[in-house]
């Protein structure tokens, strides 16, 4: 997809948050560098639970960094250096005592090409429940897999071939079963880096369903280019621009009557 923007305004579907939405992630004066490259700077943010959070920006300008910030996978960069702290449910995820490996299973990520392990369909969904020990036999392996696929709207799909590989899918089908692989650890928080930005329109229109289906069970954090995507699933958006968050609020807000001029610009295709 294109890096640019849409020159018609959105409008938000998504709505405002629900105010009665707990808060499941915090980010306070969170500072990332690449070497000597300072790439995000300073940003605080409260990350809602139940609720779909959509990083919109231009290109480079530091979304898809910050969202790698909140399961860690900044760490697998050896010139990457993070000051600042996250929470989640009160708790640092960057002090010593926390398993990187062991907050992936409670922060999922989906990427933006779907990535499906070189496995049967059963095997991507299974791969999760196994590593981290989360069932004592193939019984309870088999009702994961399931239910996975069933919250991924694809168990009626591929029920019959769970035993062919998920390489064989179809591009939308492959981007569900990752999304299935990343529920099946039973996580809190699913992170999602364009989820559908390499697939067609039927098959984007089939994840923003199932993004607000879920909704109801995750906090779900999504980086999008498309700002038609943002108002259409989130409830709440966060503007970064050159690594700044520029403005965090209501969905509907940011794309009716937002705050800072930059938003303004950027969201009527001024630039991007």
């Amino acid at each position: 997809m294109s890096d640019q923007v849409e020159t018609t305004t959105p409008v938000a579907s998504g709505g405002g948050a629900d105010p009665n939405a707990a808060v499941k992630m915090v980010g306070k004066g969170v500072n990332v560098y690449y070497g000597d490259a300072h790439a995000i700077k300073d940003v605080s943010i409260d990350i809602l639970d139940k609720t779909v959070t959509a990083f919109i920006g231009p290109s480079g300008c530091g979304k898809s960094t910050f969202l790698r910030c909140l399961n860690r996978m900044n760490d697998t960069i050896d010139v990457a250096r993070i000051t600042g702290t996250i929470e989640l449910d009160g708790q640092n995820i960057y002090d010593k005592n926390i398993d990187p490996v062991q907050l992936r299973a409670r922060v999922g990520m989906v990427f933006q090409k779907p990535n499906p392990f070189p496995k049967s369909i059963y095997d991507n969904v299974a791969y999760g429940p196994r590593i981290h020990g989360l069932v004592a036999n193939k019984a309870d392996l088999d009702v994961i897999v399931e239910s996975s696929l069933r919250r991924a709207a694809m168990w009626d799909e591929v029920k019959d071939r769970l035993d062919q590989p998920g390489t064989g899918l179809s591009g939308g089908q492959q981007q569900r079963l990752c999304i299935a692989r990343a529920i099946a650890t039973a996580p809190e928080v699913l992170l999602m880096d364009e989820p559908a930005s390499a697939l067609d329109p039927i098959a984007t229109a089939k994840i923003e369903e199932l993004i607000d289906e879920l909704r109801e069970n995750y906090s779900i954090v999504i980086v999008t280019h498309s700002m038609q995507q943002a108002a259409r699933v989130s409830q709440k958006t966060a503007f970064f621009h050159l690594g700044i968050l520029v403005e965090y609020d209501d969905t509907s807000k940011i794309f009716t009557n937002p705050t800072d001029q930059r938003t303004q610009d950027y969201i009527t295709g001024r630039f991007g």
